[in-house]
């Protein structure tokens, strides 16, 4: 299929453009470039793409396309809490919008990567189920609520969502992420030889490797219509529900000499809960999530020690909150979040 995707230029998106074009596709990328440079190691070898912030995609540009596979957004939590109007207007109405154009342009497939934030504080011990009630308590988690909602209101015959609630991410991308568990446990534990822990360490977190998501996307767009029309996908595995702490022994683990420290200044995160991942499985037989925490974890050790990571790019190159105030103070981002460098092309 001819795909557009978006947010190629980003941590996922990284791995998924190569994923995507392994599988046959052909490959379209549309990213506003904002982490573009944000390389380790060898720049990567990214598909054609347009250079375009996702709240100005014009209808010209989903012309001849397939399918839509949409990453781009304002991710994680923290930066959602900043600044919640702009997380809104980009991650749910830029996303709508984009799916509305979509759709008047003939594409018949949109798969969009949400999160399982939208769980938010369960509480209990069972698994949670896509069928579960959704209590997204950030701004981000209520942004993909939200456009999942906006994506059941669009379907039809002729146009067919599906929404990817991806565990938290983790592994080695060439546009790295240090904001994310268990890439920020590896990245302390490599540069100062301890692994600190913020909370208690007592909140679960389910983990899924950024190669298993992109296999994920690429087998629901192998997948017949029918199958995966309108549902949502928990994507991950049950083997990486773990507790903060667990994670945290397993870097411990893959650092040798380093150590383990669980401050607990942040106290207990409510967003604590386990997810149920069986409904993929069912329904996409052969594709599960195959990285273990402790091989990403020694994964990881392995690329920052190969290409030499710095404090200094750990702690702002790749954060993104850090990323953003530098290009802020550097005049190339504007108060609404749009590089200036695009604002001619509006």
């Amino acid at each position: 299929m001819r795909v557009l995707l978006t947010g190629h230029q980003g941590y996922l998106g990284t791995v998924m453009a190569p994923v995507l074009a392994a599988a046959g596709h052909q490959v379209t990328g549309l990213d506003s470039g904002l982490y573009a440079s944000c390389v380790l190691g060898p720049a990567p070898a990214d598909p054609r793409g347009l250079a375009v912030d996702l709240r100005d995609v014009t209808p010209e540009m989903l012309a001849g396309v397939d399918a839509v596979v949409h990453l781009a957004a304002l991710s994680n939590d923290p930066l959602g809490s900043l600044a919640p109007e702009i997380t809104h207007e980009i991650n749910h109405h830029a996303s709508t919008r984009l799916a509305r154009l979509a759709k008047d342009a003939g594409v018949r497939r949109f798969v969009y990567a949400s999160t399982c934030s939208v769980y938010g504080a369960q509480g209990g011990d069972d698994l949670v189920t896509e069928d579960a009630p959704l209590k997204p308590v950030t701004p981000y988690a209520e942004s993909k609520v939200r456009v999942e909602d906006d994506l059941q209101d669009l379907a039809d015959d002729d146009f067919s969502p599906t929404s990817m609630r991806n565990a938290t991410a983790f592994g080695f991308s060439p546009r790295l992420r240090a904001d994310i568990v268990l890439n920020n446990l590896v990245g302390h534990a490599v540069l100062t030889g301890v692994v600190k822990v913020l909370s208690d360490g007592t909140p679960w977190r389910p983990l899924v490797h950024a190669e298993d998501i992109a296999s994920a996307a690429a087998a629901i767009l192998a997948a017949p219509t029918g199958v995966v029309h309108t549902r949502a996908f928990n994507i991950g595995t049950e083997a990486n529900n773990r507790t903060v702490a667990d994670i945290a022994a397993a870097v411990v683990d893959a650092v040798p000499g380093s150590e383990l420290l669980i401050t607990g200044e942040y106290g207990s995160d409510p967003r604590s809960y386990r997810v149920d991942f069986s409904r993929f499985r069912v329904a996409v037989p052969g594709c599960e999530a195959r990285w273990t925490i402790p091989e990403g974890a020694r994964e990881l050790v392995a690329a920052y020690t190969r290409h030499g990571l710095t404090q200094h790019a750990f702690d702002r190159r790749f954060t993104r909150l850090a990323r953003l105030a530098d290009r802020t103070a550097a005049g190339e981002l504007a108060p609404d979040l749009r590089l200036t460098a695009l604002q001619g092309a509006r």
